[in-house]
C-alpha cells in the first residue's frame, strides 16, 4: 500500500499534564526516519535543557511557548514556527497564562537516549 492512514495516534505519558498525540514515530508507527506529534502545554510547563541529536521543527497552532536556545530567548506564538538544529542546548516551556498547542517534527525520531535532557 502507497500510504499509511493514521486514524488512533499513539498518546504519550509525560509529566506535568502535557498532552502528546503521536501520529509517526516509533512508537505509534515503528518508524525511526521521523516523528510528528501534536502536543498541548499547559501554562506553567516545561522541561530541563537537552542537547537532541535530532533536529526539532515547531508550529505553533495557539498560544505561545518560550524556547531558551544556546543562550538566547526565543517565543514562538500562533502562526509561527522555529527549527532548532540538533546538538543546539535548548529548554521548552510555557510560562504564560494559556495552553501552547503546537506539532513537532524531529528527524530522526524522537527518542529518550537521543534527547540528552539535563538533570534539572
Amino acid at each position: 500500500m502507497g500510504y499509511l492512514h493514521q486514524k488512533n495516534p499513539t498518546v504519550i505519558p509525560v509529566p506535568g499534564n502535557k498532552t502528546i498525540e503521536e501520529h509517526f514515530g516509533i512508537p505509534s508507527t515503528n518508524t525511526n526516519e521521523i516523528s510528528i506529534a501534536h502536543m498541548i502545554a499547559p501554562s506553567g510547563w516545561g522541561e530541563p535543557f537537552q542537547t537532541p541529536n535530532f533536529d526539532e521543527w515547531t508550529l505553533m497552532v495557539r498560544g505561545r511557548k518560550q524556547i531558551e536556545v544556546d543562550g538566547e530567548t526565543v517565543i514562538l506564538s500562533a502562526g509561527e514556527s522555529i527549527l532548532i538544529k540538533k546538538g543546539s542546548r535548548v529548554r521548552y516551556s510555557n510560562p504564560f497564562t494559556e495552553d501552547a498547542e503546537y506539532w513537532s517534527i524531529c528527524k530522526p525520531a524522537f527518542t529518550l537516549d537521543a534527547v540528552n535532557r539535563e538533570e534539572e
